[in-house]
């Protein structure tokens, strides 16, 4: 056997009374792995049970370490009936599996009942001694080491990329077995905790399998969803980033000593030079590609028509022969291997050259047209198409692979909506090949690659474009042609020049549709689909222009589909670049009879969004410099096909011309005002509240302007659902309900983090599903990090010295820092979310775990809380060790409800025992945080008539061990200032 596991069962506490007649548990264990099972003593009569077994042993194969999860059942026993059920613990083997992992789990878990949730914990200790199996034809891939982060992980170094790797298992829900209507609510959902965690495991170790083909040794941005097709099974998928990684031994290689992401980011230990990053472009005006066919297929490449011709070179005076090599190495590349894909949003530095546009595309499928649902083929030829369909559109752009792509479900009985997204890229070909290219080729492309605009640069032949599209010089190297609106589905890079700060940017829509069922539901949404999608991104680019802003980084699209309604909702952090041009005024024009008032309104509304633009400009501190536009060159195409909006193609473009354009910059964008929903449409711009003083907000890892960031960090996460009213809904009144309850959630948020001001809402991950009919569900995680105050006072100060210098009249740039930044009446920590309130209430820890929870984080402490955060690095740390990837399934049933506080109390109590749990697993790695975070799924389903409620949550991180710079920095001095005192006592005494 090439593998032996161990297992010792020591305590446990805190344990529910199990016999009311003496209040007290006659408590024992079950330990489970495979087909073995093992037993500890009875101790009678005591919450604090002390078993401290002998050692359980197994001997399994590799493989069976990674698909099963070890199993730990705490019962009571009972001598004239059936023994009751505590609760489980699974414990996943994989992180011990490593060759620079843990050598041992060893602490308390909480033990969990799918009914009643944590009662108690066990203190458990778990050992793996693995041997060498050198056979060729073994089906595990022990060894290969998994993240969830989508960029290179810290403590690490890159050494080649190879590509995508995806993977597909399928069962039967054990939810929908026959056996299913006679066994207890609990069994039917430890059944299916069971079997997710078995498909992930065996999912797991295919993935790896596939990466041990490439020679690759780890999976770099592993994004891994449950897909709940009721009848026709349980699937689940992963997909990921094949990589060979090395580890940095060095301390003096891990994470810089600053406070400020973005310069970790800079220095982080990446493949050739210390900064890495990643780059994407889209266009403007907005077009999609649709197509009719048999199988409801929808797919959208943004910007995109699809062409034949891929265009050779003339995409500027200089850099023509560079850009035609850089396509031969690469189209050689390339034909080694298959069209990559990368889930990663963030690449080592001159990865990318150029970026094509955000492409994406969509399916209906009908569930029950699977011929074999118990077989993956169908559902793997399905993901195959949506793949090939982003491919083509990558290469109309011109490009030849696509990044930070992503893939996602929506799943409404018998209709599933397959959606994928992606940025189609150019990328460098020496880091497609194994090794590098020839020598003098290699030092020809770091010479030519350009470094802080050249993502910028459209890599598609200007004069033969996919799609008309307004083109400029770049404002940075003056060389290249750029577009003049930038999308990206993926962060902003590090050495990109913004001006001023950024902020989310947010579009939601909802839409009705009749209830049908089977063919006739998929039609009717595939015909939604593509006008749902145009609505998004024309939210997306009035509101970019609102803020005065020409770029869009970190893009996710969401369309969910209920049994009346389709659902979107697409968030985005919205920057000013340097290289782009500054972008022109929102004009208002109507169509209507000669009406006074109505005029009247137009203009007050055209007032309105003009103040808007300049306050923003002024909030986000947007001041570019001013360059005349000789210098920039002539824009292509004519001025006839500016860029603009229409709402409605009613009116023809000879009218449209008619429109006096001459308020603002001639390149205003336009926005008809014809009907009802394009009035709407303009209210919405204007309703939108920025967030309060002091405080900002972004879905990317870093908010684009702020660098002087601290160690204080609180992560949150919100669940709020809403039960619509069932009289007279509209499409207006439904996008009205959808506005106010996310920008309500967002108020919460602000108001519960009100004294961490000045801080910002990083990584914010909006989630939006549609459980039940007339019932919306809104998710949102994200991570509130301060900003040094006394930095924050200074750029005040410098700020109001330098506009007293210009004696400028306009006095609202001394508002941008609020008199909160200098007020200590303001309690000094946060008010913790509900979570943080039930943590110590639903995890008794005894030994100080979950105690301070006030302390400062920067405070020195023996015993902490293991520190959750969205982000792949912790401000003001450094990341020693990754010990393994953390990927849990929960689900809470309830049948006392509104006994449990109603929905509200239902969820807060269930995501703090997940925390709690996820904490509890990786304090017994030996790890103090978990980076990467994210809740991937929350699925709630409820029942107020008979009282019920059930929820299913997915979350997955990186467990780490990570280090205080503070900690460092006196380490690193205490020897220096022994030897000091030891040799210079005298000059000590005469200072």
């Amino acid at each position: 056997m090439p593998g032996k596991l161990k297992v010792k069962i020591v305590a446990g506490r805190h344990l529910p009374v199990m016999d009311r007649a003496s209040d007290l548990t006659d408590a024992f264990v079950e330990v489970k792995f495979g087909n073995t099972t093992f037993k500890t003593d009875v101790y009678l009569k005591s919450l604090n049970p002390q078993w401290n077994s002998e050692w359980f042993k197994f001997e399994v194969d590799d493989e069976d370490l990674q698909d099963e999860p070890l199993q730990i059942t705490v019962l009571d026993h009972d001598t004239y009936s059936a023994n009751d059920a505590i609760g489980k613990v699974y414990i996943d083997i994989d992180p011990l599996l490593y060759s620079e992992a843990a050598t041992v789990i060893s602490g308390w878990f909480p033990i969990y009942d799918t009914i009643h949730g944590i009662r108690g914990e066990i203190n458990v200790v778990v050992k793996v001694d693995l041997f060498n199996d050198l056979n060729r034809f073994r089906q595990s891939s022990c060894g290969v080491k998994f993240f969830c982060t989508t960029s290179i992980p810290k403590c690490y170094r890159a050494v080649i990329i190879h590509g995508f790797v995806e993977e597909l298992v399928v069962n039967e829900d054990p939810e929908y077995q026959w056996i299913d209507r006679i066994r207890t609510p609990r069994a039917s959902n430890e059944a299916r905790q069971r079997l997710i965690s078995l498909m992930s495991g065996e999912l797991q170790r295919k993935i790896g399998l596939k990466v041990l083909e490439m020679r690759g040794n780890a999976v770099v941005g592993y994004l891994q969803c449950f897909d709940l097709e009721g009848e026709s099974g349980l699937v689940v998928r992963a997909i990921g980033t094949a990589c060979t990684l090395d580890k940095l031994s060095s301390p003096a290689a891990f994470l810089p000593a600053c406070n400020s992401p973005s310069k970790e980011m800079k220095e982080s230990p990446l493949v050739h030079p210390p900064s890495h990053g990643c780059r994407s472009t889209h266009n403007s005006p907005i077009h999609t590609a649709t197509g009719s066919r048999l199988t409801q297929n929808f797919s959208v490449s943004v910007p995109t028509l699809i062409y034949t011709g891929m265009g050779s070179g003339s995409a500027g005076k200089e850099g023509g022969p560079f850009k035609a090599l850089l396509r031969q190495q690469t189209q050689s590349a390339l034909e080694q291997r298959e069209f990559p894909f990368f889930t990663l949003t963030a690449f080592p530095p001159g990865f990318l050259v150029h970026v094509g546009g955000v492409v994406s595309a969509r399916s209906v499928k009908l569930l029950d047209r699977i011929h074999n649902p118990d077989e993956p083929e169908t559902r793997d030829a399905w993901w195959a198409e949506i793949r090939q369909e982003i491919k083509s559109h990558a290469k109309a752009l011109g490009c030849h692979a696509v990044v930070g792509y992503s893939e996602s479900t929506s799943i409404c009985e018998e209709v599933c909506i397959l959606s994928a997204s992606g940025t189609a890229a150019v990328l460098n070909p020496r880091f497609l090949q194994d090794g590098t290219v020839e020598g003098c080729l290699e030092q020809r492309l770091e010479e030519n690659l350009p470094t802080r605009c050249g993502f910028c640069h459209i890599p598609y032949d200007e004069l033969n474009m996919p799609f008309p599209a307004h083109l400029t010089y770049c404002y940075n190297c003056r060389k290249q042609k750029v577009p003049d609106v930038l999308f990206t589905t993926i962060d902003l890079p590090t050495d990109a020049t913004v001006i001023g700060k950024g902020c989310l940017i947010q579009a939601r829509l909802c839409r009705l549709k009749k209830k049908a069922q089977a063919e006739a539901n998929a039609t009717a949404i595939s015909n939604l689909l593509p006008f749902m999608e145009y609505e998004v991104h024309t939210q997306l680019m009035n509101k970019l222009k609102l803020k005065g802003m020409n770029a869009l980084f970190g893009l996710r699209i969401q369309i969910t589909v209920g049994e009346n309604m389709l659902m979107g909702l697409a968030s985005a952090t919205g920057v000013y670049l340097a290289a782009l041009p500054t972008p022109g005024g929102i004009q208002i024009a109507g169509k209507t009879p000669n009406d006074g008032s109505y005029e009247q309104h137009i203009s007050h509304m055209q007032k309105k969004i003009n103040d808007t633009i300049a306050k923003n400009k002024e909030l986000y501190e947007i001041n570019p410099p001013e360059i005349s536009e000789e210098i920039i060159g002539s824009p292509i195409p004519e001025p006839r096909q500016r860029s603009r909006l229409l709402r409605s193609q009613s009116e023809s473009s000879d009218e449209v011309t008619e429109l006096d354009l001459s308020h603002g910059k001639k390149d205003a964008f336009v926005l008809e005002i014809d009907d009802t929903d394009a009035m709407e449409d303009v209210h919405s711009l204007l309703t939108d509240v920025p967030p309060p003083s002091g405080f900002y907000s972004c879905n990317t890892e870093i908010m684009p302007g702020i660098n002087n960031w601290t160690s204080e960090i609180q992560m949150f996460t919100s669940v709020r659902v809403i039960r619509l009213s069932s009289l007279n809904l509209t499409n207006q009144a439904l996008n009205k309900n959808f506005n106010d309850l996310c920008e309500n959630l967002l108020k919460s948020l602000y108001f519960k983090l009100r004294s961490m001001i000045p801080c910002c809402l990083c990584h914010v991950n909006f989630t939006v599903s549609l459980p039940e009919d007339e019932l919306i569900q809104v998710t949102v995680t994200a991570v509130a990090i301060t900003f040094d105050k006394n930095q924050a006072l200074q750029t005040t100060k410098t700020h109001v010295e330098k506009s007293l210098q210009r004696a400028s009249t306009d006095n609202e740039e001394l508002l941008q820092f609020p008199l909160e930044l200098c007020s200590d009446s303001l309690p000094s920590h946060p008010l913790p979310p509900a979570k943080a309130v039930t943590v110590e209430k639903a995890s008794p820890v005894g030994d100080g775990n979950f105690r301070n929870r006030s302390a400062p984080p920067c405070a020195n402490s023996t015993v902490g809380v293991v520190k959750m955060t969205p982000l792949s690095f912790i401000p003001g740390a450094k990341i020693t060790k990754y010990l393994g990837i953390i990927n849990m399934f929960f689900i809470r049933e309830t049948t006392s409800l509104r006994e449990e506080g109603g929905v509200s109390g239902f969820l807060h109590a269930f995501i703090a025992e997940v925390f709690a749990m996820v904490r509890a697993h990786v304090a017994a790695l030996g790890g103090n945080a978990v980076v990467s975070y994210i809740m991937k799924q929350c699925v709630f389903m409820e029942n107020p008539n008979k009282n019920q409620a059930q929820c299913l949550i997915n979350v997955s991180g990186d467990a780490v061990v990570f280090v205080r710079e503070s900690d460092l920095e006196v380490v690193s001095t205490q020897q220096p200032t022994a030897n000091c005192q030891s040799s210079c006592t005298e000059g000590e005494v005469t200072t």
